[in-house]
């Protein structure tokens, strides 16, 4: 991943982790994605319109624009990462706790 803090990951008012860091650049990027990804996957999310799709040839598939693919991929990547962060957490939890 991009170098990321766990305890950056969690907020002490509330156990829910975030999505986001804050990287050594003071710059908040997502799990799993590089700063530069981040601002890609923002854009290409907040132009997105709902049902704006292409029309295959023979009429009846659709196929996603170019953008769309994109940021479905910069999602796919980190929804990736974030899995294995919240697997990874959920071990060190479990690990940490002790009744005894």
């Amino acid at each position: 991943m991009t170098g990321f803090r766990g305890d950056a990951m969690t907020s002490p008012t509330n156990n829910a982790p975030r999505r986001y860091f804050v990287d050594g650049g003071g710059r908040r990027v997502l799990i799993g994605l590089t700063p530069e990804e981040t601002f890609e996957f923002e854009r290409l999310d907040s132009e997105q319109v709902p049902g704006e799709v292409q029309a295959a040839p023979d009429g009846r598939n659709v196929w996603p624009d170019a953008g769309e693919r994109r940021r479905l991929e910069l999602y796919e990547k980190h929804e990736g990462a974030w899995r294995a962060w919240m697997a990874q957490s959920r071990t060190e939890r479990r690990e940490g706790f002790n009744l005894c």
